[in-house]
């Protein structure tokens, strides 16, 4: 059974981060973003767990080229850290 995300918290970088985004692709954050909270594991996001440095993150697709970078902070609730291009995991 999927379980739905109840609670996303937001860091101030991941703030910065969206309003610096372009309109078009801010819309297409906030159309993923529906999708993550039903099914996080939803195909059409490709969400995955990260390697080396950023192992205890995850990612997931915007765009081909924008991601969100997060952590699970429970069963139910994630924390958001940066959105953008592949830079966001330097």
């Amino acid at each position: 059974m999927v379980q739905p995300i109840d609670t996303i918290h937001y860091t101030s970088d991941f703030k910065k981060s969206y309003q610096n985004l372009p309109h078009r692709i801010q819309r297409l954050v906030d159309k993923k973003d529906v999708w993550f909270r039903k099914d996080a594991f939803d195909p059409r996001l490709k969400t995955h767990k990260l390697k080396g440095k950023l192992k205890e993150y995850w990612s997931y697709s915007v765009t081909r080229k924008y991601r969100i970078l997060f952590r699970f902070a429970g069963a139910d609730e994630i924390i958001c850290f940066d959105v953008g291009t592949h830079e966001i995991y330097r």
